[in-house]
């Protein structure tokens, strides 16, 4: 089952050229508005704008949104049976492992070789993890390791076919002499691909929280692609050599907004505020400005402002 065509931004349809050529088209899968799981009550463009998280809990559980990501933003899934959309991601997958990639450019490529450097990936989704570990990772049952070079060439294509999508890092001015980490995260497109990577379902995801927080910040970070798009924003990551961190960042030309994305609960959500707060002091802000807005995504429960700014976003009331 084909799962595209997609979501596409009104700013990036094809366009014809007097060369007789076409741009790319750019395609995203759906978000939660789109989908229908978000009521899109928190809009992105007017938190940034000043506005304040407010929404009631809509009693959504997390096994909704464990289901949301393993049947991915795919609008052909959205009516199918949860366990015949897990198999129709992992099918497409296979395809791109057996077929996609060897078409995208005549370069014969091992499609054993390809999925294992899938599920290394999937392993390692929304993490800054690096060739020379994904290669290490490809070894299985006896197989040797995939060469770097042979996992950046792999990489490029996967990106080329809209598989796979880094998240660059955020370079502000800073008051202190942190030194900027350069390197990207890594994400898969949707976090269904990195489900279908691994196997897995939905019942696997919630017994395992730890893969599953970084998949739920995966399906954060989509979307927020997405609802950033229409204020002309760009989604980047921050991270210094003193170990502060920074889930996303939407950077637009007049303001910047920083993000934690935590599963829920008080201690997560107290510890992702206050590292919201130590960060922001960390920017020279008369060279790159205050935050317009410093948040918490979490999973579920209702949306609020907290005494100390820090907004807290279900990501089930988030939209553009």
């Amino acid at each position: 089952m084909a799962l595209y065509p997609v979501t596409v931004p009104a700013d990036e349809v094809t366009r014809h050229s007097g060369a007789g050529r076409f741009s790319r088209l750019r395609m995203r899968p759906m978000s939660l508005v789109e989908s229908g799981l978000s009521d899109g009550s928190i809009s992105l463009a007017e938190l940034i704008g000043g506005g304040v998280s407010s929404s009631p809990d809509r009693g959504i559980g997390l096994a909704d949104l464990v289901d949301a990501i393993a049947r991915g933003g795919w609008p052909a899934l959205q009516s199918m049976p949860i366990e015949g959309a897990v198999a129709s991601v992992a099918d497409y997958l296979e395809e791109v492992a057996r077929t996609d990639i060897g078409r995208l450019d005549g370069v014969r490529r091992d499609p054993a070789r390809v999925r294992r450097l899938l599920r290394s990936l999937a392993r390692n989704v929304a993490t800054h993890v690096t060739v020379t570990k994904l290669a290490a990772e490809t070894a299985a049952h006896g197989a040797d390791p995939l060469k770097n070079q042979t996992v950046s060439d792999y990489l490029a294509a996967l990106e080329r076919l809209f598989v796979v999508e880094g998240q660059p890092p955020w370079q502000p001015h800073l008051r202190s002499r942190s030194i900027l980490r350069k390197s990207a995260k890594r994400h898969f497109v949707d976090p269904s691909l990195a489900v279908a990577a691994l196997g897995a379902g939905p019942a696997a995801l919630l017994e395992d929280l730890n893969l599953l927080g970084f998949l739920f910040e995966s399906l954060v970070v989509r979307d927020l692609r997405v609802y950033s798009q229409p204020l002309g924003g760009e989604l980047r990551q921050y991270r210094d050599n003193k170990g502060l961190e920074v889930d996303a960042i939407v950077q637009t030309k007049d303001a910047w907004a920083a993000f934690e994305v935590k599963l829920g609960g008080e201690g997560p959500v107290d510890e992702a505020a206050s590292s919201l707060l130590k960060f922001a002091g960390e920017i020279d802000a008369q060279q790159s400005g205050e935050p317009a807005l410093l948040a918490v995504i979490v999973a579920t429960g209702y949306g609020y402002a907290r005494e100390d700014g820090v907004q807290v976003i279900p990501i089930t009331s988030l939209g553009p």
